[in-house]
Formats: structure tokens, C-alpha cells, sequence
């Protein structure tokens, strides 16, 4: 097991610095100027401007670059937002895509595994329909149009939820259950498949063939057999809440870091769209390491060597 963690960062190390270094290329490919979209300043300013944060540098200027940020963590200056570090605009909005995506990744995993177990309990009759149209539904419905659904229905027409903003719960819950409907319905599929796959194994036959309990079949012998095909899920899941909120975050106008790569790519502010990476790039490496040792621990037989 510490051999395979030990690899697995080092080769998480390796893959931050590629998406880095594809991000900053591709940046550089793309027309305009950060300092286009202001009141261009003299020419002698400007120079300084560019000199100061690095983009007349050459390419493995920027390569070497990329490795003392990993190494130390020092994201540079923003130039969107004047004063402000990389650093202090991840701080004061990071906060916010992680309230929103943890709510959401609750709701999709409770949800999604009590929408499973019913519809493979209860396999050919109405709940399974309903969990299967559902699940069709959520899976084949861009974020977009859902929350643009729930927007007309709850807040325009019935007036139940705000269309927007951030600090209430009522502000959260639309943009939260928005977020999480693809992954509850992906979820949902998931659980079903796994739970009626487990209900025809051979030790759960031998279970109720002892006289145990359904209860205790279904906590101590179907659960967790049948959670690994969601646990291994769950990385990627968390991963996409945490960084696809950037729809939901515009929609709903919160101020989360989602929002604010939007606008940094909007206006090419090289160093805040790469420090933007580098983060969720970390996070979506550590979140599959995670649920590789989690499965491990749910499951002995599988072996991380």
C-alpha cells in the first residue's frame, strides 16, 4: 500500500506539470491581450506591465516557473484584480465552490444509492420506472438546461427560491440541486446495476440460506459489495461537482472559483486561469488516489500493490 500511494503522487506530479504546461500553451495560442480590454496605458507602462508578470518570458522560462509553484506554492500576482495575488482570490473563493459542491455531492450520493436500492428491490414495478426514467433524464440534460428549468418554474413563476446570489440557504438549494441531478441520476444507475448484479451471488444466496435477517443482509453483505462501483465513481464525481460548477456559478451568480475562471479566461489573466488549474488539477489527482484506497479498504480482495 505505501509503495503504491508513494508512486501514485509522484506520478500525480508528473500530470499537474503536463496539464500546466498544455494550459500555458494553449493560453499563449489564443489571440488578445490582458491589457486589451482596458484603457491602454503608455508604452513605457505597458512594457513594465508584461515584464512584471512574465509574459514576455520565453516558454521554458515559463516550464521552470511551473516547477517552483509546485514546489512552493507561490502562485504570483493576478492581473485582474488590482493588489490581489493568485493566492487571495483562491482563498476568498474557494470556500464558496466547495459549500456548493459538497451540498450537492450529499444530496447526489443520498439520493442517488436510496434511488438505487429501490429500484433494484423493487425491480419491474414503479419505483425501478421511475428511477430509470429519471436517471435517463438527469444523465441526458446539460446542467444548463436544468437550472435554467428550475429557474422559470421555482423562482420566475412560483417565486418559491431567489433566481440567485449567495449567504441563505435559499440561495444555495437551486444552484445545489442543479449541480447534483447528472451525478444522483449516474448514481442512481449505478447502485441498481451493482445491487441486482450482488443479488444473485452465490454468498448471498448461502446468507439467506443460514437464516440471516434481510436487514443484515442487505448492511453487513449486499452494501458493501455493492458500493464499489460507486465508491470508484465518487473521485470523479467530486472532482466534476468541485470544478464543473463554472455553469452553475454564472447561472446562479455566485461567487465561487468557478465564476472567476470564467472571467480570467475571458480576460486572458494568464496567471490567474493557471493557478485556477494547478488547483483543481490537485484536487481531482488526490480525489482518485482517495477512492483507489477506499475501495481497497471495502473490499480486500482488491490488492493495491
Amino acid at each position: 500500500m505505501k509503495v503504491f500511494i508513494l508512486r501514485r503522487l509522484l506520478q500525480s506530479l508528473v500530470v499537474i506539470f503536463l496539464v500546466y504546461s498544455v494550459t500555458f500553451w494553449l493560453l499563449m495560442a489564443t489571440p488578445g491581450d490582458p491589457f486589451l480590454g482596458h484603457k491602454l496605458p503608455p508604452a513605457a507602462i505597458l512594457a513594465a506591465l508584461k515584464a512584471r508578470y512574465g509574459l514576455n518570458d520565453p516558454v521554458h522560462a515559463w516550464l521552470a516557473y511551473a516547477w517552483r509553484i509546485i514546489a512552493h506554492g507561490d502562485l504570483g500576482p493576478t492581473i485582474s484584480y488590482e493588489n490581489w495575488t493568485v493566492l487571495d482570490v483562491i482563498r476568498s473563493t474557494f470556500p464558496v465552490s466547495i459549500a456548493l459542491g459538497s451540498l450537492s455531492l450529499l444530496i447526489a450520493l443520498w439520493l442517488g444509492v436510496a434511488a438505487g436500492l429501490a429500484g433494484a428491490i423493487f425491480r419491474g414495478q414503479w419505483p425501478d420506472l421511475a428511477t430509470t426514467v429519471f436517471s435517463l433524464l438527469g444523465i441526458s440534460l446539460p446542467t444548463f438546461v436544468i437550472g435554467s428549468a428550475l429557474l422559470m418554474l421555482l423562482s420566475v413563476d412560483l417565486m418559491v427560491f431567489p433566481s440567485g446570489g449567495w449567504g441563505t440557504f435559499s440561495q444555495l438549494f437551486l444552484p445545489a440541486i442543479t449541480l447534483a441531478i447528472p451525478y444522483l441520476a449516474y448514481i442512481a444507475r449505478l447502485t441498481r446495476g451493482s445491487v441486482l448484479d450482488t443479488l444473485s451471488a452465490d454468498f448471498i444466496r448461502t446468507a439467506r440460506a443460514k437464516g440471516v435477517g434481510r436487514t443484515a443482509v442487505l448492511t453487513n453483505h449486499l452494501l458493501p459489495n455493492a458500493s464499489i462501483p460507486v465508491l470508484t465513481f465518487l473521485g470523479p464525481a467530486t472532482a466534476g461537482i468541485l470544478t464543473g460548477s463554472f455553469v452553475v456559478e454564472k447561472l446562479f451568480a455566485i461567487p465561487g472559483l468557478g465564476q472567476v475562471f470564467v472571467n480570467a479566461c475571458l480576460d486572458k489573466d494568464i496567471p490567474l486561469v493557471l493557478g485556477t488549474v494547478l488547483v483543481y488539477t490537485t484536487l481531482l489527482v488526490l480525489l482518485n488516489l482517495a477512492v483507489d484506497i477506499l475501495c481497497a479498504v471495502a473490499d480486500p480482495r482488491i490488492r493495491l500493490q
